[in-house]
């Protein structure tokens, strides 16, 4: 009776152990979770080892992966105790955990991994461009560059995210290879302003415009508008850049003609003086007479636009002074403007002073018609008095207007010298050498136009 007992006990204890159900020790058993892990359930028994039963460990999966399995049992078991299985992911995967698993006989494997999916670093951003992708920075994702409007791209003009989480090629640059563009005014011709050589020539300051750059720095070679330009032709050069060096260059012409009317001759026993160059457009050109000879005719021309001069010449006639006027005025009117007058005045034509002025007179002939001066003689006391230039003899009524108009006495000796607008300039009560005369005259009376001719017609009368 006590060994039946003992005997189903034992027969209990075989099938439970057969069967694996015995609850000594712990174990584990491996189940895939969500994300294809290969996970472990805690128990709380350990079998008995058995590596002919089919299904010790829980099936191994692994998604977007291959495993490769060995069993102690060989064929095709792929979870019997003391399998061992290679891992590994499918293209475009990486493999995170262990590679190599085993079923222990605990019945859980010895590791977990999973396959997930390759991913590239971000790209950066490239200066004046961007990209765009077609599969983020996943796996065989496509990113395409581009430039932003007047920039070229230099380099790959697309990555791909590669199998091994890097990018192909290289990261391009975007390069601004467009120079601006650069606009200058039309050439222009300017006539020179009247009685000018210069001309004042303005124009609009070119603009720049660039597909890249918004604001950008012109640069000249040559006057700025507004100038004075002198006759010729200019070139004016400007100049660009942008921020990437490239430059534009653009350029215009400036011509400043000076219109010219035919150069003017002098008139015969005269000479001319003439404004600015003498025969430029706005030229007044005036004509005047040598001693002795009065201009018939108008006094001055202008050289007009049309290349032509206004008037008709004056000449140069020899003087014809008229003695038989009945007014001391009408005498005077006709060296109004034309020549000075050195009225001489003498009690008798025996007076010492006038002796030896009349002397000083005679040498100093030529020098003073140089010097545009007629001398009038007064001499005597009525009603033996005379009036004359040179040899013409002057009516007693001129004679006594000249007295009585310039305050001229008879009781002595005196010179009155009157310049050509008829104005008392001086007044001498001793006899004066000619230079003295000469010297008074050219400081006082003469314009800078006399003095210079003077100076070309001195030696004519050495």
């Amino acid at each position: 009776m006590k060994k039946v007992p003992a005997l189903l006990l034992l027969e209990l204890f075989t099938v439970y152990h057969a069967l694996g159900l015995s609850h000594e020790g712990s174990g584990a058993i491996m189940y895939p979770n969500s994300d294809n892990e290969v996970v472990h359930e805690e128990t709380h028994y350990t079998p008995e080892l058995d590596y002919k039963y089919p299904h010790w460990c829980r099936t191994l999966k692994l998604h977007n992966g291959h495993m490769t399995c060995s069993s102690p049992r060989g064929g095709n078991y792929r979870n019997s105790l003391g399998t061992r299985c290679a891992l590994s992911c499918e293209r475009g995967y990486k493999l995170l955990g262990q590679s190599s698993v085993q079923c222990m006989s605990s019945r859980r494997w010895s590791g977990t991994a999973y396959c997930r999916v390759v991913r590239c670093h971000v790209l950066s951003h490239i200066q004046h461009g961007a990209y765009s992708c077609s599969r983020s920075f996943l796996v065989h994702s496509r990113c395409d560059y581009s430039c932003f409007q007047g920039y070229q791209i230099e380099g790959d003009r697309y990555r791909v995210c590669q199998a091994g989480g890097s990018w192909s090629g290289a990261e391009p640059t975007c390069a601004d290879h467009d120079p601006p563009k650069l606009k200058c005014p039309l050439s222009r011709v300017k006539v020179a302003e009247p009685g000018k050589l210069t001309a004042t020539v303005s124009w609009e300051r070119p603009t720049a415009t660039d597909t890249a750059d918004i604001s950008m720095q012109i640069l000249r070679n040559g006057p700025e508008s507004g100038s004075e330009f002198s006759e010729g032709q200019y070139v004016i050069r400007y100049k660009v850049y942008d921020q990437a060096r490239n430059m534009a260059t653009c350029k215009f012409t400036v011509h400043v003609e000076v219109r010219r009317c035919p150069v003017l001759k002098a008139p015969l026993h005269g000479y001319l003086s003439c404004s600015s160059d003498g025969n430029n457009y706005g030229a007044v050109c005036e004509y005047h007479c040598d001693a002795g000879y009065e201009r018939s005719g108008t006094s001055t021309r202008v050289c007009l636009f049309n290349r032509s001069w206004s008037d008709q010449a004056p000449e140069c006639m020899l003087m014809q002074i008229k003695t038989d006027m009945r007014s001391a005025g009408a005498l005077l009117d006709q060296f109004y403007e034309k020549r000075r007058l050195l009225i001489v005045s003498t009690p008798s034509a025996t007076d010492q002073y006038y002796k030896l002025q009349n002397i000083m007179l005679q040498r100093a002939g030529c020098g003073l018609d140089l010097r545009h001066v007629t001398v009038i003689e007064l001499i005597g006391i009525p009603p033996h008095e005379v009036g004359r230039i040179k040899e013409q003899f002057l009516d007693t009524e001129v004679i006594e207007g000249l007295r009585q108009a310039l305050q001229i006495t008879r009781s002595y000796f005196n010179m009155v010298l009157l310049d050509e607008l008829g104005i008392d300039r001086e007044r001498f009560i001793n006899p004066t050498t000619s230079d003295e005369l000469y010297n008074f005259i050219e400081e006082y009376l003469l314009t800078e136009e006399e003095q210079e001719r003077l100076q070309l017609n001195k030696d004519l009368c050495d």
